[in-house]
């Protein structure tokens, strides 16, 4: 049976676009390798390429270079970051939870998992040696964070409401980068339920 022109067309089409988000996928897990074992600054895209079985030309067909890698590396941490706690606040609302606080802190707790996972990658990007535009990138990302963080908290969107929100917000993220920096999983569990104590405070 001879296939329709139109058919091997779009066969080969999700073939090119299947092999260009492996390339992709294996750049970043590579750039995500050599970041940690050299920071931002020290490393080289030689190594980056070499790790991930490709090529100069490939990185900088894909990504543009090593600070378009760099940021695209860290969109991609935050969207799973925003996905798994997405996912676990949807799970709680399916077994019946309601109360903003609890599904924030259930949000909260997904956030911590992942930082603690992944606390080695955490790393490289809370200690500075980042390339120029990662910071407002960083800011942006902040206050999309606490609009979602509003909707889900029920806030007022009054001055007070707004600041709170901020704040909470604001205590998350840095109770993150700490749980990140944590010699153990015990001394990361205590940042968790400090935050805890912290967040019910404002709230409550």
């Amino acid at each position: 049976m001879v296939r329709k022109t139109s058919e091997v067309a779009s066969n080969a089409g999700s073939w090119q676009w299947t092999r260009t988000a492996a390339t992709q996928r294996n750049l970043l897990d590579a750039a995500a390798g050599v970041f940690i074992e050299h920071g931002f600054t020290d490393a080289g895209i030689t190594d980056i390429v070499a790790r991930a079985g490709s090529s100069v030309g490939s990185l900088y067909h894909h990504f543009g270079g090593k600070t378009e890698l760099f940021l695209a590396l860290w969109n991609d941490y935050q969207n799973e970051h925003e996905r798994l706690v997405a996912a676990a606040v949807a799970k709680a609302r399916k077994d019946g939870e309601d109360d903003p606080l609890t599904l924030f802190n259930v949000g909260s707790r997904s956030y911590f998992d992942y930082a603690w996972k992944h606390r080695d990658l955490e790393r490289v990007f809370i200690e500075g040696d980042t390339p120029p535009g990662f910071e407002l990138l960083r800011r942006e990302r902040g206050r999309e964070w606490v609009r979602q963080n509003s909707v889900l908290l029920g806030a007022s969107d009054d001055t007070l409401g707004r600041l709170t929100v901020a704040v909470i917000t604001d205590i998350v993220t840095v109770s993150g980068q700490e749980v990140a920096l944590s010699a153990t999983k015990r001394e990361a569990d205590a940042v968790v339920e400090a935050a805890a104590v912290l967040v019910r405070r404002l709230v409550g």
